[in-house]
């Protein structure tokens, strides 16, 4: 007889809660399908039930990780606003919730970044599907005039780049001080003013020359 809905949601949500309670006290390196079982009072074979691999296990995790992030961006993405604003936002209401997360717990921050590395390819969906979000704002700012003579995947690339300290959470772990919403907007701005194809008409660095 299969197993109700709610009893499997429960019995994964167990075990997500029991995996971070691990991770956070060992990191997660040494993590073993093992030691869930042990920690959650459960089988090998039970947890299977719930998970069949630890691959489908980070995969759950990274899905709790990014909801609220990704819910976020959907949300602003129908929003109505100038494309200045919407771009700034798009960063500072998930720099917000990261740094939030970091401050009630670092340990298990620092943890769900190590369990991202060892499961890259898991995560990689999520990491694309911000990109394009982001290509789609940027898009809009290119229909408002801005990013002259520069095509849309470039323009990705190099915000991407730009905005690295206020996105990127390894980085924003020894920048939190000064990866902040005031120093954001100033990048946003800077970014939205200057960035643009250089014109073959601008004047070139002079070469140096080195009498011999």
């Amino acid at each position: 007889m299969p197993r109700p809905e709610t009893d499997i949601e429960a019995g994964r949500e167990k075990l997500i809660q029991t995996a971070e309670v691990i991770i956070r006290e060992r990191g997660a390196i040494n993590f073993t399908i093992t030691d869930l079982a042990a920690e959650a009072g459960m089988s090998q074979s039970n947890v299977y039930r719930f998970f069949e691999n630890k691959d489908e296990l980070a995969e759950a995790m990274a899905g709790r990780w990014f909801a609220e992030l990704i819910a976020i961006i959907e949300g602003l993405i129908e929003a109505d606003m100038p494309a200045q604003q919407k771009l700034y936002e798009f960063f500072a209401r998930r720099l917000a919730i990261k740094r939030a997360r970091f401050e009630e717990d670092p340990d298990l921050f620092r943890s769900y970044m190590e369990l991202g590395d060892q499961h890259f390819e898991v995560i990689r969906g999520y990491v694309d599907l911000t990109d394009h979000y982001m290509a789609m704002i940027l898009a809009e700012a290119m229909e408002e005039g801005y990013f002259e003579g520069l095509e849309l995947d470039e323009i990705v690339s190099l915000v991407n780049t730009m905005v690295q300290p206020f996105c990127n959470p390894k980085l924003m772990m020894d920048m939190t001080h000064l990866a902040d919403e005031v120093r954001l907007r100033q990048v946003i701005d800077t970014i939205l003013a200057g960035l643009k194809a250089r014109s073959e008409n601008a004047p070139k660095k002079a070469a140096l020359h080195i009498a011999s």
